[in-house]
């Protein structure tokens, strides 16, 4: 092999040189070296070798190029989840029924029909499902790389960091209303959107890099600036009605039962006071008023019910210290046994988790 090498080395050589006339008088260098035409470098190499293909750019540009991918996928999914929670909202907005409130009770229906959710007259539910389909969208562009409306990617992933940065300044701001305006109380469907909207900023944040995002800097505090402006100037401008208990100031006031009780109530009544369960509620919530409806006048008497706000409710008040104690996030909430029950429950629920059997029913 490496005489062939060396073989094929010395032809080469040959056919780009060119022989050299002797002569009588002695050789002028710089003639001979004009007279010689120019060879190109060649490499040398063994005989039948092919030169080694450099493909680890190339496995480098793919690895990144999938990573994007997948992380504008799950930028999509996760906005898809959000349209959906917000899809459900509106259709609780346009019908007027009560949302479904796993944890919170009334109180978190009450937050959902506050004044806080509407921004200058559109309601707050309608606003997300733009924001989340838009960032939906977006992310399903760059995932797939197939662009429309002319833009290209840059101007995609600057969009993306755009509504991204809106959606967490926005939900920011709700957080502290949610605190302030309203203690004590729970909402499931603020804290979801607070949950995805923080998510999709900080997974564009980490596809652009701090490098990248730190020059667009400025861009979204101009952005997170004008989203809390809005919000604050569209609260007080409207300033929150009778629906909204955080402008308000209720005396307390006692609630009237207008249903009896039947045999079987009473005596679930008696079998919930005997084992020690306790139902925390409050005097304006419109769900606690209904699961001592559903136990009548006689048996809601001898309930132990806990009045979280018997001084009536203003601004700032907070729960009485056995509700705070007893960790209250919503209203009817019932402790029975140490397992915590939120919101309205069924009778036959309440007498399963109890321990009730129908040998506690008088005849």
């Amino acid at each position: 092999m490496a005489t062939m090498s060396l073989l094929s080395f010395s032809l080469s050589f040959n056919r780009c040189s060119n022989p050299i006339r002797y002569q009588h008088h002695k050789p002028n260098l710089i003639s001979i070296w004009r007279s010689s035409p120019t060879c190109v470098p060649l490499k040398c190499s063994s005989y039948g070798s092919e030169p080694e293909p450099e493909t680890e750019p190339e496995t480098a540009v793919l690895a990144t190029s999938t990573g994007s991918d997948w992380t504008y996928k799950i930028a999509a999914g996760i906005s898809g989840i959000g349209f959906l929670e917000t899809s459900y909202l509106n259709f609780i907005k346009l019908t007027g029924s009560d949302a479904f409130c796993p944890v919170g009770g009334g109180s978190c229906t009450d937050i959902l029909n506050s004044d806080y959710a509407v921004v200058f007259g559109v309601p707050l539910p309608l606003i997300g499902l733009a924001a989340y389909g838009f960032a939906a969208t977006i992310g399903f562009q760059l995932a797939t790389n197939k662009f429309s409306f002319g833009i290209n990617k840059s101007n995609a992933q600057l969009l993306l960091l755009a509504t991204t940065t809106s959606m967490a300044a926005a939900s920011s701001y709700f957080l502290y209303i949610l605190t302030t305006a309203f203690p004590g109380s729970s909402c499931t469907y603020c804290l979801l959107s607070v949950i995805l909207s923080f998510t999709l900023f900080f997974i564009t944040v980490k596809d652009l890099g701090l490098q990248e995002t730190y020059k667009q800097l400025g861009l979204q505090l101009l952005i997170s600036g004008l989203v809390i402006l809005t919000l604050s100037t569209s609260y007080t401008s409207s300033r929150p009605a009778s629906s909204s208990l955080a402008e308000i100031e209720m005396p307390f006031y006692a609630t009237y039962i207008s249903t009896s009780s039947t045999p079987f109530a009473q005596s679930l009544a008696r079998r919930l006071h005997s084992i020690g369960a306790k139902m925390y509620g409050a005097f304006w919530c419109s769900h606690c008023l209904e699961q001592k409806e559903m136990f009548g006048r006689e048996a809601a008497k001898q309930l132990d019910y806990v009045e979280c706000f018997p001084e009536g409710y203003r601004t700032g008040t907070k729960m009485i210290k056995a509700c705070i104690d007893a960790k209250i996030e919503g209203f009817p909430t019932w402790i029975i046994n140490g397992q915590v029950l939120s919101g309205e429950q069924e009778l036959q629920e309440l007498a399963q988790v109890s321990g009730y059997s129908e040998s506690d029913q008088p005849s």
